[in-house]
Parts: structure tokens; sequence; C-alpha cells
């Protein structure tokens, strides 16, 4: 947890990449399911398992966006693009299996919309010296 304070981007970039490979993972799933039957990757293709990455994902980003509001910069709207990302992205098929992939873009792109915001609001924060961030004094201490 100390490289998690010293820096409080850590988070928000380990939440991107697990949205973005949650992302690549439903976009690639159609390619690969044809080209590997050996290796059984129906088991990927599974709605639990989708869901299961896609929650693991979800969690991940609301720690990270709500320990940079809390700790940080005190906003919480990037959690609202994290909500509509994951909930757009949890009902990728309700338009039909022809609008997924158009869906599952812009649900992914919400989510890491909110941690590069979040990530964005906590360098501007003016309670954190870019140099040094170990040295941060929280907000509402008397010093």
């Amino acid at each position: 947890m100390k490289d998690i304070e010293n820096n409080p981007a850590t988070l928000d970039r380990l939440g991107i990449w697990m949205s973005g490979l949650c992302a690549l993972h439903c976009l690639a799933l159609p390619v690969l399911i044809p080209l590997l039957p050996v290796i059984s990757s129906a088991f990927f293709a599974q709605v639990w398992f989708e869901r299961l990455i896609l929650s693991a994902s979800l969690l991940m980003g609301a720690i990270a966006l709500f320990y940079g509001a809390s700790r940080y910069h005190g906003r919480f709207y990037p959690m609202g693009l994290l909500a509509l990302g994951g909930v757009i992205y949890w009902f990728k098929d309700i338009f039909g299996h022809h609008y997924e992939p158009f869906t599952i873009a812009v649900g992914a792109f919400l989510i890491i919309a909110g941690h590069w915001v979040n990530m964005r609001l906590c360098r501007r924060c003016k309670c954190c010296s870019s140099t040094v961030l170990a040295t941060h004094i929280p907000v509402g201490s008397s010093e």
C-alpha cells in the first residue's frame, strides 16, 4: 500500500489496464473462438466469466476513484463515469449482437475516462507536491 500512498495514480493505471484488457477480451473473442478450439476457449466466452472480469475491473475502479476523491481532490464525479461505463458494458447486448462491439467500446471508454479524469484531478490538487508525494499533508490537517 506504500506505493499507492506515494503515487495515487497507481490504482488508476491498474484500472485503465484492467478495463482495456476486458475490452480487448470482449472484442477479440469472436476471432479467437474459431482459431483456438483445441484449448477450449469456449470457457472464456461464458457470460459468468465476462461478468467476473468486468466486476473485478469495476471494483478496482471504484477503489481507485474513491481513494483519489476522499484522500486527494474531493471530487466524486469520476465515479459517475465509471458507473455509467459499467452499466453500458454490463448490458452490452441490449441493442443486439450487431451493436455489441460499439457498446463495449463506449463502456470501456467511459470507464477509462473516469480513471483518466481521476488521475488528472489527483495531479492538480493543491495539497500535493509534484516532486514528493510522501510529504503529503492530508486535507483538514492543522499543519
